[in-house]
């Protein structure tokens, strides 16, 4: 068993990636599915399309590397986190398609909550703020407007999970309905204080306790898949949802130590060991992972569009034909030429928690030229990072030594030099930026001993690139004001503000 696979279902795309003992990536696969978007707002995806997807693509990667079952020593799973399925557990179908984490159909469903008086409480548990970002809304959604499924729920036949749990149901052929600890902090239905579902909440949503998967740890052996998957009985040995698992493939496993990774959104977080730290300033509060009965905590801030605005650029504005061209258009201007792009095609996430914001240009001119709006684009994804870390300092109370970076975005130079005047602190970037799958292999790893120990592991971090504040730093920083001035214009778009 000389290899661990991580399993990584993202927003757009499903991958599988092996890697060796000394964490060097052996073998990747990877296949995008379709994104649903049935109405203004809402985003879907057909949780089939995600199974079958990400089950091809780990058949796809043990080919690749040449590699049979019995080489791998587990499966670790990562997974966009908050995504809501629910499925019948007699017939393993889902009632319909997945609600996205992006998704903003429930927001005014989280405006009654607040009015009602419910915000402390539900922060208090789960460390969130009342956004239709989190599961337990859709699931109350799910349960409310697909015909015959709250009678169903109640009488103890529907089961519900995120993406993690949907695929382990599909690996296992139904024997398992787990989760782990991070992901189920996500849900807005699971006390992170206390570590477990917590009544009050399910009553408050309405989500019977039958539709709750077991949460388990994040390294631990959870069970084998079955063989006729052509996975052979691997175990299932590692759970983390996305961004934690960022954080732990990154090695920020210390107080202090912080992650941006830059893919679909842009999720910041910092470790803050086993203190679970308050926000004051429109952060949330979460479970990092769980390992060995020990639970350590983070706080977090999201961006809900950031590569997706360079998708846009190409599939939405035709300014592009691939991703990586964005670079070379934005370097044919100096400056963004006083455009800024507000990307809040879903609203705003952290720590604005806008979902009424829409997406904003402003700062045309005739002049203006499709590299100003590509550089603007790329440059709207530094500052929403920025703001995150403004906030983070605040509540954390210390300083931040220097910025971890990951995710597909990490991979331009142009934006990681921008990030870095713009913050202050060095952008460090790791040989390999995809971490969210090495944080998931990694916690398999030392659930089956593949991996001895956290120390054993970090010697293997290598650093690719470190970019530090240059000396138009100053100038860079004085942008910031532009940005607030579109935010603000961006800011409660569909109430008319």
């Amino acid at each position: 068993m000389s290899h661990v696979m991580a399993l990584d279902s993202g927003t757009t795309s499903a991958r599988a990636v092996v890697f060796a003992p000394d964490g060097a990536v052996r073998a990747v696969a990877q296949k995008e599915f379709a994104q649903h978007y049935p109405r203004p707002g809402w985003v879907e995806h057909d949780p089939l399309d995600l199974w079958t997807a990400q089950l091809g693509v780990a058949v796809e990667a043990l080919g690749r590397a040449g590699l049979r079952p019995k080489d791998v020593a587990a499966i670790g799973i990562t997974n966009q986190r908050e995504t809501t399925v629910v499925w019948d557990r007699r017939t393993g179908d889902p009632v319909g398609n997945a609600i996205v984490w992006q998704d903003r159909r429930t927001a005014p469903f989280c405006d009654r909550l607040r009015a009602d008086g419910h915000e402390d409480t539900i922060r208090g548990k789960t460390g969130l703020v009342v956004d239709a970002y989190f599961s337990a809304s859709k699931i109350a959604w799910i349960l409310d407007n697909v015909p015959g499924a709250r009678e169903k729920a109640e009488a103890g036949h529907l089961a519900f999970g995120t993406v993690d749990t949907w695929l382990i149901w599909k690996l296992t052929d139904g024997r398992l309905h787990v989760t782990d600890s991070s992901n189920a902090s996500r849900t807005m239905l699971y006390d992170i204080h206390a570590g477990r579902w917590d009544d009050e909440l399910q009553t408050l949503f309405r989500v019977p306790r039958s539709m709750l998967p077991e949460v388990r740890a994040s390294s631990e052996v959870y069970g084998e898949a079955t063989t006729a998957l052509g996975l052979g009985s691997v175990p299932i040995a590692g759970v983390a949802g996305d961004q934690q698992a960022a954080l732990f493939g990154q090695l920020c496993t210390e107080p202090g130590l912080t992650k941006n990774t830059y893919g679909t959104g842009c999720f910041m977080l910092q470790c803050t060991g086993p203190q679970a730290v308050a926000s004051k300033n429109n952060l949330v509060t979460t479970v990092a992972w769980a390992i060995g009965g020990k639970t350590d905590y983070a706080l977090e801030g999201s961006v809900f569009v950031a590569g997706a605005v360079v998708q846009w650029l190409r599939d939405g504005l035709g300014l592009i034909r691939s991703s990586e061209e964005v670079n070379a258009l934005a370097a044919t201007v100096p400056d963004n030429g006083g455009v800024y792009l507000v990307p809040a095609f879903t609203g705003l996430g952290a720590p604005h928690w806008d979902p009424y914001a829409r997406g904003t240009i402003v700062g045309l001119t005739r002049g203006t030229t499709a590299g100003h709006l590509a550089r603007a684009a790329l440059e709207s994804i530094a500052f929403q990072s920025a703001d995150l870390l403004d906030a983070m300092r605040a509540d954390a109370g210390q300083p931040v030594a220097e910025l971890r970076v990951d995710g597909g975005a990490s991979r331009s130079d142009l934006l990681m030099q921008f990030q870095a005047d713009l913050l202050g602190v060095p952008v460090v970037r790791p040989a390999v930026t995809e971490t969210t799958a090495v944080g998931a292999a990694y916690l398999a790893g030392l659930a089956v001993g593949f991996w001895k120990s956290p120390a054993e592991i970090a010697a293997q971090r290598v650093v690719e690139r470190r970019f530090e504040p240059g000396p138009g730093a100053a100038q860079v920083r004085g942008l910031k004001a532009g940005w607030d001035r579109a935010v603000g214009r961006a800011k409660g778009w569909e109430q008319g503000g």
